[in-house]
């Protein structure tokens, strides 16, 4: 009696099994490939709109229109929401800086929001008085500094 060549009932149901598997992890594989390139994309255009809107800031040279913030549009239809938190700091004319922006896309119900810190030397922001405050306090603290260097006391 011949023996018949073939795959049994078992081996042919692993063998979907594995097929079955692999292209679950294919699957899986390329759904992240393309969620990753959308990311990358809103990313690339949030960053634009951020830069565009800090460019805004850095030219404004005054304290209310600053920290009024503004808003704009897009070529491509987002709202950009941007405003400013600034602090003076120990050093006449520089200020720390909180730089929050709000992207709004409305064609696709999503909005991200972004917030930087920085520091900025504006001497457009400061007031005479206060600057002229500040310069002698640092004038002071050197003085201080150096007098115990020296050893003088």
């Amino acid at each position: 009696m011949k023996a018949r060549a073939g795959f049994t009932l078992l081996e042919v149901l692993a063998a979907l099994a594995i097929v079955a598997m692999a292209a679950i992890v294919l699957g899986t594989a390329y759904v992240n490939v393309l969620l990753g390139y959308a990311h990358a994309e809103r990313s690339t255009r949030v960053d634009a709109d951020v830069r565009f809107a800090r460019e805004i800031l850095f030219r404004l040279p005054d304290l209310e229109a600053v920290e009024d913030g503004d808003d704009f549009e897009t070529a491509d239809g987002r709202r950009i929401l941007w405003r400013a938190e600034v602090a003076p700091t120990r050093v006449p004319d520089l200020f720390d800086v909180e730089f929050t922006v709000e992207v709004i896309d409305e064609n696709q119900g999503e909005g991200e929001v972004v917030v930087e810190r920085f520091r900025l030397l504006r001497p457009t922001w400061s007031e005479a008085d206060e600057s002229d405050q500040l310069q002698q306090e640092l004038r002071d603290d050197l003085e201080q500094y150096l007098a115990g260097v020296r050893g003088e006391r």
